[in-house]
């Protein structure tokens, strides 16, 4: 009994968390949010800013001494050599031999400081890749929330429209009944009907996918019952459109992340340069080594008249490493002279580099110039092309209303009341498209403005 209260239990907790999980509906800020959080196209950009990172430590460890150890033990068998009387004898001989090298730049034509500084830069084009990516990201969140809010609102026209049709079509079988009105009209309104069926159908459609396209951009793999709130409002909070364009490029110029981007790789050139330049120049290097050997074969003894009286023992092993140590330090100069043109031409294309870097620049220049000009032209196009959608529908509105009670009254047939509520559904659906497209468009215009899609 104890047991299937607490499977009870655990299945009416299972099916409310459910339940509250299912009704969950996302805001654009948390579908925002949560895209630059899992966005696969983002967390790869985030390895391309570790990437630079590693780099940067690489350029730092070029200042620092490089030190390497190495040690060997051998066995030579055969004739070999007495290390200490050099006669040649048959012997088995054994040596371990140590040694260690150390070396540093001293100076090698400031090659080492700009590629630091190059890495430096490199890390900042990583985090303003990163930026730029995020906010892609949010823009595309963005068309496809409102994408989402425009196909949910056009269903429920859709729908309002099937249901002003059925509550018609009966009004008409009494109609007909009545003799008021011919039963063709009945039919054509019977038509209309499995019209609306369709055009409900394909809204559903257009809404599904229009969930699974958001849905996939935020990694979410259940979107059957992912659902947004209807938060939109048609709005310019930021009196964006109260700004002249060339006010907003001048703010763009200052904020948007491409230009940045292509600056920044422009001093990442301009550093390519300086390094190939280096390489054209002497450089001068410490150095500094260490090696000892031991050996254990044992070796003749003479007496001091030069017979042999014996075999002497090797010495003890530490005895052998410090009489046999030796040392050698330095420096060396090293002039490049002529090496196939190789430096030579790793400058030419560094130079080139640099080049196109500063046509990238004016480029994103240019291109921005348009964008901001574009983005402004189509936010009031767009916003006059809902204003006036707006009017438009009213005007179909009161053209709907009066054909309505034209042909309640048998003063209109069914196919001319027919063509007035597909102009009102029309109608309709224009304002829904031009509601969202203007929104859209506003959003675009505050990006390049600086103002955030979302609020930190």
């Amino acid at each position: 009994m104890k047991k299937r209260i607490f499977i009870s239990f655990i299945t009416v907790v299972t099916f409310s968390i459910s339940s509250r999980a299912q009704s969950k509906v996302w805001t654009l800020q948390e579908c925002v949010t949560y895209a630059i959080e899992n966005n696969i196209s983002i967390k790869q950009t985030e390895l391309d800013t570790k990437t630079a990172v590693i780099d940067r430590k690489g350029a730092i460890g070029n200042f620092l001494p490089s030190l390497n150890a190495s040690a060997s033990h051998s066995w030579n068998i055969g004739l070999n050599q007495d290390i200490t009387t050099g006669l040649l004898r048959n012997q088995t001989t054994q040596f371990t031999s140590v040694g260690a090298n150390v070396g540093v730049d001293i100076y090698n034509g400031l090659q080492n400081q700009n590629t630091l500084r190059r890495a430096n830069l490199s890390i900042v084009a990583a985090k303003y890749q990163l930026l730029k990516m995020q906010e892609d990201v949010a823009l595309n969140v963005a068309n496809a929330f409102l994408q989402v809010l425009f196909n949910k609102e056009n269903l429920n026209v859709q729908q309002q429209q099937l249901s002003i049709n059925q509550k018609q079509f009966i009004r008409s079988e009494a109609l007909v009944k009545a003799g008021s009105i011919p039963r063709g009209d009945l039919l054509d309104i019977k038509a209309t009907l499995a019209s609306n069926n369709q055009n409900i159908i394909a809204a559903e459609n257009a809404l599904l996918i229009s969930k699974l396209s958001l849905a996939q951009l935020l990694q979410l793999k259940e979107f059957e019952n992912f659902d947004v709130v209807d938060d939109i409002m048609v709005k310019d909070e930021n009196n964006i459109l109260d700004q002249t364009p060339n006010a907003i490029l001048d703010k763009a110029k200052e904020e948007r992340t491409e230009l940045k981007i292509a600056r920044t790789n422009l001093e990442i050139s301009q550093k390519n340069v300086a390094i190939a330049k280096g390489a054209l120049q002497p450089t001068l290097q410490g150095f500094y080594g260490f090696n000892s050997r031991v050996s254990y074969a044992d070796g003749p003894l003479f007496d001091s008249t030069g017979n042999l009286i014996g075999v002497r023992s090797p010495a003890p092993f530490f005895n052998q490493f410090s009489n046999n140590k030796g040392q050698s330090f330095g420096v060396q100069l090293s002039v490049p002279i002529f090496n196939g043109f190789s430096i030579r031409n790793n400058v030419d294309r560094a130079n080139v580099n640099l080049e196109r870097s500063k046509i990238a620049v004016e480029q994103q220049d240019l291109d921005l110039q348009r964008n901001v000009f574009t983005a402004f032209a189509d936010a009031k196009g767009a916003l006059n092309a809902y204003e006036s959608s707006v009017i438009a529908v009213e005007a179909r509105q009161g053209a709907y209303d009066y054909a309505k009670e034209k042909y309640d009254v048998g003063l209109m047939n069914a196919f001319d009341f027919n063509q007035s509520q597909t102009l009102l559904t029309n109608s309709q659906s224009e304002v829904l498209r031009t509601k969202y497209d203007y929104i859209f468009k506003i959003k675009i215009l505050e990006f390049y403005f600086g103002i955030p899609l979302i609020k930190n």
